[in-house]
């Protein structure tokens, strides 16, 4: 069993298909463009022959993350707060030169925190943890104050009243999907239709 399986990423695809007939089991011809992992060897074939670069080959474990020293994490909170600083600064100036710099400072700031370990998803279902931690834990070890201020500072990218993505759980493998079922739709990892699939509660 290899070590490594292929993904596809849908949005970079070019339906150049390539891939359909390089594979040698064809876990890569798929009705939902899910490479089916169960069937992929991880020989990297469909990956080496893909013109768009849409598929590539990930590792069925990642290793643990590198522990970091103190001088290293201050560092990375001085950079941070740098990164911070100009994007505050490029906020206070008129121009579409001034947004880009904001927008650029802003993703620079998110690319060294997501790498680091240290970012936060900007989206509902991380707003909605969240409170709902704030809810269930009183004990002293909970940081309430942290969680509290990463609520009231943290921007996010979804309105506060966005519903929750639909979940459905596939009753033969339990398989989550995420989203509304689509016509056609099969579970991914044991074929079965969208029949078998049983909504979770929000």
């Amino acid at each position: 069993m290899s070590e490594r399986y292929a993904v596809r990423n849908i949005r970079l695809c070019t339906k150049d298909c390539l891939c359909l007939y390089v594979c040698p089991t064809g876990a890569t011809d798929t009705e939902n463009s899910v490479i089916d992992t169960a069937r992929c060897t991880g020989c990297g074939a469909c990956a080496d022959a893909c013109p768009s670069k849409a598929i590539s080959m990930v590792p069925y474990a990642y290793p643990p993350q590198q522990a970091k020293t103190q001088i290293t994490v201050e560092a990375l909170r001085k950079l941070a707060r740098s990164k911070a600083s100009a994007e505050a600064m490029a906020a206070a100036l008129p121009g579409r030169l001034a947004a880009a710099l904001e927008a650029s400072s802003r993703i620079q700031l998110e690319d060294l925190l997501r790498e680091a370990g240290y970012m936060l998803p900007q989206s509902n279902q991380a707003r909605r943890f969240l409170r709902t931690a704030l809810a269930r834990e009183t004990g002293l070890a909970f940081p309430k104050a942290a969680a509290e201020a990463l609520l009231r500072e943290t921007r996010w990218n979804e309105p506060d009243d966005a519903p929750a993505p639909e979940r459905w759980k596939c009753g033969v493998c339990g398989y989550i999907h995420e989203g509304t079922l689509p016509e056609g739709f099969v579970c991914p990892r044991c074929k079965k239709p969208a029949s078998v699939f049983v909504r979770l509660p929000d």
